[in-house]
C-alpha cells in the first residue's frame, strides 16, 4: 500500500473500530466520580451486537423515510469520517475546502435523523426534532468560525493542510487564537453529540431529551445504527479537537497517529470528568453558551487579523 494512503486508511479503521469505546470510557469516568464500579469498558460493543441480533418493529404511521434515517445517517458519518484528518496525517479525502463538505454532510445527516422522527408523528420526537434544530444552527456558526480562524492563520484552506500546518514555526503568533478555537470546539462537541451540559444522554423523560427522545421509535438494527453513528460523530469531533489541542508534530506517521488517538481518549475522559460535575442546563440557556463560544471564536478571529 502507498505510503500516502496507509495513515488515512489506519484512521477509519481507528475510527470504525475503537468509536464505541470512547462511549465506554465516558460511562467508565461517571461512574469513577460516583463512587461506583460501573459498565464494562466494552458495554457499547455488546449493547450494539445485541440489537443487531434483534428485529426491528415499524409504526403503520410510518413510510420509508423512518427506515432511510438511520442507514443513511450512518452512511453520511462514515463519509464524513474519510474528510478529517488524524492530526497531521492527510485525510483520504482531501481537496480545498473539505470542510464545507464535512459541514453540509453533517447536515444532511441530521436532516434525515429529523425527517425520521417527524415520520412517526409523535408529538414528543417532534419536539425533540425542533430543539436539535434549533441549537444545531448556532453550533454549525462555531464550527464554520472556528475553521475560519484556523484557515486564516496556516493560510491553509483544506482541513488536511489546517493541521499538517497547524502547530510549525508561526506556532507562536496564533497559538492564543487555536486554543480559544479549541475551547469553542468543546462546546460544540458536547452540544453536536447531545452530552451535558446541552442533554444528558441517560434521562428518558421526553419532556426535557433532545437527541435521544427522536429515536425514540428506533429498534433492533435501526437503533444499533444509530448509536453506532453517534460513536463515529463523537470520533469525529474529538479527533479535530485533539488535533488542534495537542501541539505536537513529530513527522513520524505512526507516532502522530498514537498521539492523536490518545488525544482523543483523554478527551473522552474529560467529557465525562464534565458530565460528572455539571448539571443540564435549563433550555434558555444553551443558546447563550453556544453564543458565548461564537464570541470566543471571534476573539480569535480578530486576534489572527491583527
Amino acid at each position: 500500500m502507498d505510503m500516502k494512503l496507509f495513515g488515512p486508511v489506519i484512521h477509519i479503521l481507528l475510527a470504525l473500530v475503537i468509536s464505541p469505546l470512547l462511549m465506554g470510557i465516558i460511562n467508565r469516568t461517571k461512574a469513577k466520580f460516583a463512587g461506583r464500579k460501573g459498565q464494562p469498558l466494552l458495554q457499547p460493543y455488546y449493547d450494539i451486537i445485541k440489537l443487531l441480533r434483534k428485529g426491528s418493529v415499524y409504526s403503520t404511521t410510518t413510510t420509508w423515510v423512518f427506515r432511510l434515517g438511520p442507514v443513511a445517517g450512518l452512511s453520511a458519518m462514515i463519509i464524513a469520517i474519510l474528510i478529517i484528518p488524524s492530526g497531521g496525517i492527510n485525510s483520504l479525502l482531501s481537496f480545498p475546502c473539505d470542510f464545507i463538505l464535512m459541514a453540509y454532510i453533517l447536515g444532511v445527516a441530521r436532516f434525515l435523523t429529523v425527517t425520521a422522527a417527524l415520520d412517526t408523528g409523535s408529538p414528543f420526537e417532534g419536539m425533540g426534532a425542533s430543539r436539535e434544530m434549533q441549537f444545531a444552527i448556532l453550533a454549525e456558526v462555531v464550527m464554520f468560525m472556528g475553521v475560519a480562524v484556523l484557515a486564516v492563520g496556516t493560510g491553509k484552506i483544506s482541513l488536511s493542510s489546517i493541521y499538517y500546518t497547524l502547530w510549525d514555526s508561526n506556532f507562536t503568533n496564533i497559538a492564543p487564537a487555536v486554543f480559544l478555537v479549541a475551547l469553542s470546539f468543546l462546546i460544540v462537541l458536547l452540544t453536536e453529540n447531545a452530552r451535558i451540559p446541552v442533554d444528558d444522554p441517560n434521562t428518558h423523560l421526553e419532556l426535557t431529551m433532545i437527541h435521544e427522545v427522536m429515536v425514540l421509535d428506533h429498534g433492533g438494527v435501526d437503533l444499533a445504527l444509530i448509536q453506532y453513528g453517534s460513536c463515529l460523530k463523537l470520533w469525529l469531533f474529538s479527533s479535530l479537537l485533539a488535533g488542534m489541542a495537542i501541539p505536537v508534530r513529530t513527522g513520524i506517521m505512526i507516532v502522530d497517529m498514537g498521539i492523536n488517538t490518545v488525544g482523543i481518549l483523554l478527551i473522552s475522559v474529560f467529557v465525562g470528568i464534565i458530565e460528572s460535575g455539571m448539571a443540564r442546563l435549563k433550555l434558555l440557556h444553551i443558546p447563550q453558551m453556544l453564543l458565548a463560544a461564537f464570541s470566543v471564536t471571534a476573539a480569535a478571529f480578530l486576534w489572527v487579523l491583527r
